[in-house]
């Protein structure tokens, strides 16, 4: 959990406190909130202040306490903890957890290091928990395979299937091989003006690619209520019938809406999932009346702010959003 791409110049210490002050107000949702403001920390050089909010959070009860302990590794052993951070790394590999995030970010710690092998062992061991040969292969998974393809290319590692896979999904317009190619480390030391600006040029683009892949913007974001939470709302703000006429069109809508923003071309989708005394605790601290519909939208943006937003689409083999537990394809994905 990365906060957004930051601007160059940003004031990583005021937005920290903002997301304390934000993670007070809205203590049910404290855990994403101080992951960001530790990231922000940690880009502000407060690697001390960010390590206590990983502490804190550690001592709770997190809801992904493996993606906490791979962050605090990363950020231990930048400011000198190596043998702490080891033993963090260590734990998160011995209770493999189904989470691609986790394993991406204590791989790229082992490469940051230059722990070549045994950040390629992470990667491919979590690819190993993640990949099924009868589903498809998530974002979150296929970059896992590309930070493998990176390190084996480092190591001098023939191609094997899961770097045809990873150059197969980059879509970039610079080839992996080429991105991962030690020897553009070397050009970045040559007395070449021509060669220095060739290689910054191709760093450029591979940082875009890479600013893309991790960004966590605040996603376009539509509301779903559930059957029983739907049936609550219309029973106590019937005015808002006439924005849900029935649950089936509520589930349609949301799907042709989001299908329609994708044609159109807005990135970074998603869903956020409604209940009625949230959505009433927003209208209090707006002093706004729940019944009315232009509320609705604001509550979506707002939940989203919070991280509350699941991405959209899924992947054909994952359980569809609306909550059928059907594979989305067979579910709200068919065409």
């Amino acid at each position: 959990m990365r906060p957004d791409t930051p601007a160059e110049h940003a004031d990583h210490i005021a937005e920290a406190e903002r997301l304390l002050r934000t993670a007070t107000r809205y203590p049910e949702d404290a855990e994403p909130l101080l992951l960001q403001a530790a990231a922000h920390l940690e880009l502000a050089d407060e690697r001390g202040r960010a390590s206590a909010l990983y502490d804190r959070l550690l001592a709770g009860t997190p809801t992904n306490p493996h993606l906490i302990k791979s962050l605090q590794a990363a950020n231990l052993w930048e400011y000198g903890h190596e043998a702490e951070a080891r033993a963090l790394i260590t734990g998160v590999r011995t209770a493999a957890p189904h989470d691609a995030a986790v394993w991406e970010t204590i791989a790229e710690t082992l490469e940051a290091h230059d722990e070549l092998e045994a950040a390629h062992e992470c990667f491919t061991q979590g690819a190993k928990l993640l990949i099924r040969p009868d589903e498809d292969i998530s974002l979150a998974t296929a970059a896992l395979l590309t930070g493998r393809h990176r390190v084996r290319r480092m190591l001098g590692a023939p191609h094997d299937d899961w770097d045809m896979v990873a150059d197969t999904r980059h879509t970039g317009g610079i080839p992996l091989d080429e991105l991962h190619d030690p020897k553009r480390l070397w050009a970045l030391g040559s007395d070449n003006p021509a060669e220095l600006r060739a290689e910054i040029a191709r760093l450029r683009a591979e940082l875009g690619e890479r600013r893309a892949a991790l960004s966590r913007p605040f996603p376009v974001a539509v509301l779903h209520w559930p059957t029983s939470e739907l049936a609550e709302l219309l029973a106590a703000y019937p005015t808002l019938t006439s924005e849900y006429p029935s649950h089936a069109e509520h589930l349609d809508a949301i799907e042709a809406s989001l299908r329609d923003l994708a044609t159109s071309g807005t990135p970074n989708l998603g869903i956020v999932t409604a209940s009625v005394p949230s959505y009433e605790a927003f209208a209090a601290s707006e002093r706004a009346t729940p019944s009315s519909p232009s509320l609705l939208a604001e509550y979506a943006t707002t939940l989203a702010a919070r991280g509350k937003a699941a991405p959209w689409p899924p992947t054909r083999s994952e359980p569809c959003w609306c909550g059928s537990t059907k594979p989305y394809v067979d579910c709200h994905g068919t065409p």
